[in-house]
């Protein structure tokens, strides 16, 4: 198992990334503005357009340290990875798996109950802990439906079914999502998903999160030896880690979506941690992007017991966990992909 490191997210738009000896160092222009030996890392996400030695980028695929980059406003780039080091066996077999369209559907089946299973429990907690804040009966009905649609999800005949099942539990939820947000109500309002770009804060703050979820679980992957960029629900595209993407749905609601909650509810972040540009878009400003990247860090460190291997672990690690067993199941040491089902 990988122990758990630090991810160094880099946030100054004139920041170049360099390598001095075994260490990276931030520079602004001439001035160094800190350094982090490379053996204390498992990832390095920049968001300035300076760039990166090539001496650095190849000290990060060497020590199979993922290389991200994003625009400052949180919008992905790309990503740097070295030589491949995956078993060929396995990626053969993942690429076998993901052009049938029965073996296929049954992983990205997993996938979906995973994400309407624990979405569902994200409205039970809420119910459970909040019934005298929320509308209660409003996000139990909800939380109803969304138990109803996992048998008829199981029951998809084509991904283009699971993509329409999908899409309708994804409605519900998010219907009710707005009941979840107990504080600062007036500036932390939501009416429904959007993105490319986000219209609100909440919005703004979600696709943030889903982005940087999404690098960590393309890293995760790669590490356990298969490929980000061959999914089995979403289609492949050139750059886009498609795998990644399928493995982020169970993921969404539980982690990424509780933590931006936490963010609103605990007040560590505020209205003005945020601008609207004349197109409409928000952005979240720099100090924003570092509060909420210090208590994402802090959250990976959190621990939980793991439903399907019952035992402790960070949240950091879900991540590798289910790519590894997406691994074990493609080696055929599990009769199926065990998705995160979590309580």
């Amino acid at each position: 198992m990988k122990k758990l490191l630090n991810t160094l997210y880099v946030t100054s738009e004139d920041s170049y990334l360099a390598l001095d000896g075994e260490n990276i160092v931030v520079l602004d222009k001439e001035k160094e503005l800190g350094r982090l030996p490379l053996h204390n890392l498992e990832g390095i996400v920049s968001f300035g357009y300076r760039g990166t030695s090539p001496a650095l980028m190849g000290a990060c695929a060497e020590r199979n340290i993922s290389l991200c980059y994003m625009t400052p406003g949180g919008k992905f780039l790309a990503r740097v990875t070295g030589n491949v080091k995956g078993n060929v066996v396995l990626r053969q077999r993942q690429y076998k798996a993901s052009m049938d369209e029965i073996e296929s559907l049954e992983i990205a089946k997993n996938c979906i109950i995973g994400k309407v299973f624990n979405a569902r429990w994200v409205l039970e907690r809420a119910t459970r802990d909040h019934s005298m804040q929320i509308d209660a009966e409003r996000v139990k009905k909800a939380s109803t439906m969304l138990k109803g649609s996992i048998p008829v999800i199981q029951e998809s005949q084509s991904k283009e079914q699971l993509r329409g099942y999908e899409g309708e539990a994804a409605s519900v939820y998010f219907g009710v999502f707005d009941e979840l947000i107990l504080q600062q109500k007036k500036d932390f309002s939501f009416g429904g998903r959007n993105k490319r770009p986000p219209y609100d804060n909440v919005n703004a703050m979600l696709s943030f999160i889903y982005t940087i979820l999404t690098n960590n679980i393309a890293a995760a992957l790669e590490l356990v030896g298969l490929d980000p960029y061959v999914g089995v629900l979403h289609t492949e595209r050139p750059g886009r880690a498609s795998l990644a993407l399928d493995l982020i749905e169970e993921l969404r609601a539980v982690l990424a979506d509780r933590f931006v909650l936490s963010l609103i509810n605990k007040r560590i972040v505020n209205g003005k941690d945020f601008q609207k540009k004349e197109n409409g878009a928000v952005l979240m400003k720099d100090d924003a992007r570092r509060k909420i990247l210090t208590e994402w860090q802090n959250k990976k460190k959190e621990k939980l017991t793991h439903p399907y291997l019952n035992e402790k672990v960070e949240w950091g690690m879900v991540p590798y966990i289910q790519a590894m067993l997406l691994a074990r199941y493609l080696r055929g040491d599990l009769d199926a992909y065990p998705p995160f089902l979590w309580k």
